[in-house]
């Protein structure tokens, strides 16, 4: 078995067509399952949300921890795994890292999912 590597939001969209449109092949239902896996966990989606809903769509990983209610390596884990994703950016700000989502990355995964309107 072929191991498939995460592939950033915008190189899935690049591979693969809209599932909806053409029966996908198995390599591009791997590559699009595996970036879909990185927002299929609920702690993931929660952090996309609190990022999203936050101040200026941006956020402090200091403010993700305690509402999340997870240590701090667990939420540094699922940040990175949302930045491999291509989903969230992540900027440095002396100690603290600050994250945002990366435009247009939610609307690519819905229309790999949705029908195009015709």
């Amino acid at each position: 078995m072929t191991t498939i590597e995460l592939l950033p939001i915008q190189d899935v969209t690049a591979c693969c067509s809209p599932v909806t449109t053409e029966a996908m092949t198995q390599e591009s239902a791997e590559v699009l399952a595996k970036s879909l896996k990185a927002i299929a966990d609920p702690a993931r989606l929660r952090l996309i949300s609190m990022v999203a809903a936050h101040e200026g769509a941006e956020a402090c990983v200091c403010d993700l921890q305690e509402p999340l209610g997870l240590s701090q390596p667990t939420v540094s884990h699922h940040l990175k795994v949302l930045v491999d994703a291509g989903i969230l950016h992540r900027e440095k700000r002396g100690t603290w890292a600050y994250f945002s989502l990366v435009p247009g990355a939610l609307e690519s995964v819905a229309a790999l999912l949705t029908s195009p309107t015709r």
